[in-house]
């Protein structure tokens, strides 16, 4: 069971309290030092907050969950706040398992951040820190559910794409949390088992500062990128092997240099390195939820920013039809190819090369109607959502990001937008990271939020995306000043 959040019992309730074991009672924990501590409530990053009595001190702790009583060493001091790893539970929350990683646990390797945690209260924790980012940094009040992906009930053996590190030695591993320092691992559990077996781990790359794998569970295609100048070149299971130098250009030692990747019942071709989605069902429920929540119609004028390999704009161009146009905007070189490769087969889809600000600074904008916005981590840029105005009808926006989600749609609603749907998916169990789907529409056509034709209509039902009433009752908006406004 998740901590008792009864505002009675006050701010401690949420925020926990901690004692000194090491440290006098009067001071600010200092690194090294061992703190007894009532933990409060999850925050974004997959920690925990708890706060010291007599100082006010913020501690920022990782292996813990909210309610428990821990023992836990600090391991980071900073003016404002202390981070630091529980070390010992001397009271466990019900939602407490034991690890399946032998990895994941202090002073481990740090990719995964809630494998102490069942997959239910993961996902409850994941919107807790969702609904959390909205109130603080976008002054929005909602509830959100963070809903599980097909496949992987255990939440393991799902990631498609890990990236090894590789130690001076040669050994390739996985990083320690906040740390260059690595770890080597002879196996990561929530890697897809074709990541495994391709066999990157247990053999020597020196000179190679990294090596990627990306898998296609669909096909089985296994591809492997090498960066740096390894001295040699181990065997490993993939189809494709390419080595990524200090220059701009890349060796193809095996193979072809991209990966075919399956979603939304076609091919797309993704360049080594390139962005798919690495849980194995998140492209798919993302293209089938995007479209259910925008409802493109035939003939209608549709705009992807941040396009990527062009999943979106191809589900897009395919609901518009030749009457209608798609505009996708991508930066990356590589990406773009890939996009023009895969939407070739629709003529009425252009796709631009560059800075999606400096795009649509020299596009007329005029007409379009439908905006999907899916970014990477830092976020939409400001001169991009200046620049779509409130002309658009509908804004699907896909974030794995809930902190600069929430900064982007506090712009958005100053901007005449209004929020009408927003979900969570699960798709980096046992990681703090989650993927979310907002649904923004035109302020003045708010009221009209239920699907225009029956295929649209079908598609919701099927999707399970609710298009509800705009979001009632947003909390007033924090002041520059209010710390809460603050990304932790």
């Amino acid at each position: 069971m998740l901590a008792d959040r009864d505002p009675r019992r006050g701010a401690g309730a949420a925020q926990g309290t901690m004692v000194p074991v090491t440290a006098p009672a009067a001071s600010a924990p200092q690194a090294g030092d061992v703190l007894e501590l009532t933990v409060g409530e999850a925050v974004h990053g997959g920690w925990c907050v708890s706060r010291q009595d007599d100082t006010g001190q913020a501690v920022f702790v990782r292996h813990a969950l909210p309610g428990e009583r821990v023992r836990a060493t600090v391991t980071q001091l900073t003016a404002r706040f202390a981070r630091a790893e529980a070390t010992e539970i001397l009271q466990a929350a019900a939602d407490r398992v034991v690890p399946p990683c032998r990895y994941a646990r202090p002073g481990g390797c740090g990719g995964c951040d809630w494998q102490h945690a069942s997959l239910p209260a993961q996902r409850r924790l994941k919107a807790a820190v969702i609904r959390q980012q909205l109130q603080r940094i976008a002054g929005i009040d909602t509830t959100v559910v963070v809903a599980a992906l097909d496949g992987g009930d255990d939440g393991l053996g799902w990631r498609t794409v890990v990236s090894f590190a590789v130690d001076q030695r040669g050994a390739a591993g996985l990083r320690r949390h906040r740390s260059h320092e690595i770890v080597p691992v002879d196996r990561c559990l929530i890697a897809h088992e074709l990541v495994t077996s391709a066999g990157v781990t247990g053999q020597a790359w020196p000179g190679a500062q990294s090596v990627e794998v990306s898998v296609v569970p669909q096909t089985g295609e296994v591809g492997v990128l090498v960066t740096g100048r390894p001295a040699g070149m181990p065997e490993v299971a993939a189809d494709s092997v390419q080595i990524a130098g200090s220059g701009p250009g890349r060796s193809l030692m095996r193979g072809r240099g991209h990966l075919t990747q399956r979603a939304a019942g076609r091919d797309w071709r993704v360049n080594l390195g390139g962005f798919w989605q690495v849980h194995p069902a998140a492209a798919d429920t993302l293209a089938r939820d995007v479209l259910a929540a925008l409802d493109p119609q035939p003939g209608e004028h549709a705009l992807d920013v941040y396009c990527g390999a062009g999943l979106f704009a191809g589900v897009l161009a395919q609901a518009v039809g030749p009457a209608g146009t798609v505009l996708a905007v991508e930066r990356d070189a590589a990406a773009a190819r890939d996009a023009r490769h895969n939407l070739r087969d629709w003529p009425w889809v252009r796709v631009r090369r560059g800075d999606a600000a400096a795009v649509l600074a020299g596009t007329d904008l005029r007409g379009v109607s439908l905006v999907v916005l899916d970014p990477p981590r830092a976020g939409v840029a400001r001169p991009v959502i200046d620049a779509l105005g409130t002309g658009p009808r509908r804004i699907a926006y896909v974030s794995c990001d809930p902190a600069t989600l929430a900064r982007d749609l506090r712009l958005l609603l100053d901007g005449g937008w209004e929020l009408t749907g927003l979900r969570g998916y699960d798709a980096f169990p046992m990681t703090h990271h989650v993927e979310c789907l907002a649904t923004l529409s035109r302020r003045a056509s708010a009221s009209a939020m239920t699907s225009r034709s029956p295929a649209g209509r079908e598609a919701l039902r099927g999707s399970g995306f609710a298009m509800d009433p705009p979001i009632a009752n947003p909390l007033p908006r924090p002041s520059s000043a209010d710390p809460g406004r603050r990304s932790l």
